[in-house]
């Protein structure tokens, strides 16, 4: 049946391919205005399409960001790589610092509302999703992301010594007083400060969109809380981090975002897996280089890590070297302890479950659940014998020498929940 309902979101999505097609442009061998963008959104901004001027920076677009709204869209001109510019700006409310799409045109000719409208809609979507990502932590970009940051990181300090330096020689030999041209001297040495101070400025701008205070995270996680246990019987407290806790350290926004992905796989597990549970007690805090989160609660005591493995929390903690921890005691509650170092590794981990295959892996997920030889040949309907042999190739290929040992690997790289 079609209905009105399906007239209505028939239209709605095809205001929002309207807004897609007004804003890319169309023909005459000219640049499409959508396909000059420039997007601000996790990373401190990406390009896509022809960049105007010498190069594009993040003081740019900070200055073009006092410009626009804190939410909806703007549009007019702006001051680019060196170049003046007809602009549309979209920014979205749902992340925080807000998602910033800048699409440069090529005329003034205003970009009427029945299509800045479902564009806006258009832009809230992606950030929402960029969002997910980052809140879920996914493995596979993890590693690729520290690395970028720490490449960044090391990039701009060397960068910064380097002009530095050579900003403040310049400063020293126009203040010396035995050079004549007073006005020279004086212009150039404002170039000079406000050179300098740009520069900085651009380093403090990318390290607060890689970076944030533990204190920040932690509210920005309890937040995320309150919204999961909205509806449940469950009293949630926090351990609030102090100055002694580390909350003002200013730790790598990835960091921040796997350890709060991972206390929230927790918390489902926790209520979702055992029964009972009234209470959901939550730490947070920097101990020397370590971030250390913990999740308590008053149930049964009979959560185990195969919860964990189903929620993908070794995966997401293997590429930032981090690990996990449950305690579990039987009518006193269970404690989830997760730990991650606030440096990236010095190479990064492969998963050593590669080598293996798919049936090596599925012995071994059986393996990490402690079962017996007679047991894994019943369920895989296989004999006893090709069990053992599937064991001594899975030890000998990990490199182990125990199924204790598989077992414990097999929990960290989450082959026990494949």
């Amino acid at each position: 049946m079609y209905g009105p309902e399906d007239r209505r979101r028939a239209d709605s999505g095809a205001a929002e391919r309207d807004a897609a097609d007004h804003l890319r442009g169309a023909g005459g061998g000219h640049p499409a205005p959508g396909d000059r963008g420039v997007v601000q959104l996790l990373a401190p901004f990406k390009f896509r399409g022809e960049v105007p001027g010498p190069a594009v920076t993040i003081t740019d677009l900070a200055a073009l960001r006092s410009l626009v709204p804190a939410q909806g869209t703007w549009q007019g001109r702006a001051l680019l790589g060196g170049v003046e510019v007809p602009v549309v700006v979209l920014i979205s409310a749902v992340t925080e610092p807000r998602g910033m799409l800048v699409l440069l045109r090529d005329d003034d000719t205003p970009v009427p509302a029945e299509v800045l409208t479902p564009a806006g809609a258009l832009w809230d979507v992606v950030t929402a999703h960029m969002e997910g990502l980052r809140n879920e932590a996914v493995p596979a970009t993890l590693a690729v992301s520290r690395a970028a940051a720490a490449a960044r990181a090391v990039a701009i300090s060397d960068l910064g010594d380097v002009h530095g330096a050579a900003l403040t020689s310049l400063l020293a030999v126009l203040r010396d007083r035995d050079v004549d041209d007073s006005t020279a001297r004086a212009r150039a040495v404002d170039l000079a400060v406000t050179a300098l101070v740009e520069l900085r400025s651009r380093a403090d701008l990318d390290r607060a969109q890689v970076e944030e205070r533990a204190g920040d995270a932690f509210e920005r996680l309890a937040e995320s809380l309150r919204r999961v246990l909205r509806g449940r019987d469950v009293r949630l407290d926090l351990g609030l981090p102090g100055a002694e806790e580390g909350a003002d350290r200013i730790v790598p926004s990835e960091i921040t975002s796997t350890a709060a992905a991972v206390v929230r796989s927790s918390v489902h597990a926790m209520l979702d897996d055992q029964g009972g549970v009234s209470r959901v007690h939550i730490g947070w805090k920097v101990v020397g280089a370590v971030l250390r989160a913990t999740v308590r609660d008053d149930g049964p005591g009979t959560l185990s890590c195969g919860s964990l493995d189903q929620r993908r929390v070794p995966e997401r903690l293997g590429p930032l070297g981090g690990r996990v921890e449950v305690d579990a005691v039987p009518g006193w509650g269970a404690t989830v302890t997760i730990e991650v170092p606030l440096g990236p590794p010095e190479t990064p981990r492969e998963d050593p479950l590669t080598v293996l295959g798919a049936r090596e892996l599925e012995v071994l997920g059986q393996l990490a659940r402690g079962r017996r030889n007679r047991d894994i040949a019943g369920d895989l309907h296989i004999s006893e014998s090709t069990v053992k042999f599937h064991v001594a190739k899975i030890l000998e290929k990990l490199g182990v020498g125990s199924r204790g040992e598989a077992a414990a690997l097999a929990h960290e790289w989450g082959a026990a929940a494949r």
